[in-house]
């Protein structure tokens, strides 16, 4: 597989490298994307075979679930099998932005796409890029690190043309992405967890929340 690369204004992308990145994406191929923290893999999460190519892209174990980005709360309610208080709590004081909330999958999420766990990671971007590739195809997107699993996440498309060069069809090269990492956590469990620590720290969660 030969991997294209073409540059991508990250604040104001060009409707013609969105309108190829999504073209790529219909035809169930893998392409990486600069975002408000780091480069990402894209795909479409309704698409076996392009789920089955994230996941030999990155070489990642395939019992852990792949993150979603959705473009609004409305888009997150069809990805969930219930819209918890918590959930949207977290929704309307966090996104967009660096918060990737775990809860419990709908029934129409392929269950490869949850690490058949039953559960998925979602989060609304800040990140331009994201948002007019999810506007274009009004569908969520498989968000996981553009890197091979348990090595360093790429912040440039050079990083990830070099890294992947032949796993993945298209790097949208935005030069330079240095936002501080996403901040997860699972509210599947009677009380939240922190899975890892980014930009929003535990006591801003607990606040919102109104637990200790």
């Amino acid at each position: 597989m030969a991997t294209d690369l073409i540059e991508i204004d990250q604040e104001q992308p060009q409707a013609s490298a969105i309108e190829r990145a999504a073209a790529e994406i219909r035809q169930g191929k893998v392409v990486a994307i600069p975002t408000d923290a780091l480069y990402v893999l894209v795909a479409d999460p309704f698409n076996l075979a392009a789920v089955g190519r994230v996941f030999a892209a990155k070489g990642r174990e395939t019992q852990r679930s792949l993150p979603l980005f959705v473009s609004d709360l409305l888009m997150a309610e069809e990805m969930v099998s219930e819209m918890t208080s918590r959930f949207q709590l977290l929704a309307r004081r966090f996104w967009p932005g660096p918060l990737t909330i775990i809860t419990s999958a709908a029934p129409n999420i392929p269950l490869k796409v949850t690490g058949h766990t039953g559960r998925l990671a979602l989060r609304q971007s800040r990140s331009p890029v994201v948002k007019a590739l999810l506007d274009w195809l009004a569908q969520p997107l498989i968000a996981t690190s553009a890197n091979l699993s348990g090595q360093p996440t790429c912040r440039s498309g050079i990083d990830v043309f070099g890294m992947m060069d032949g796993t993945v069809d298209l790097v949208l090269d935005g030069g330079l992405c240095m936002g501080p990492g996403s901040t997860t956590i699972d509210i599947t469990e009677p009380y939240w967890r922190m899975i890892k620590e980014g930009a929003i720290e535990e006591k801003e969660i607990a606040e919102v929340l109104k637990t200790p």
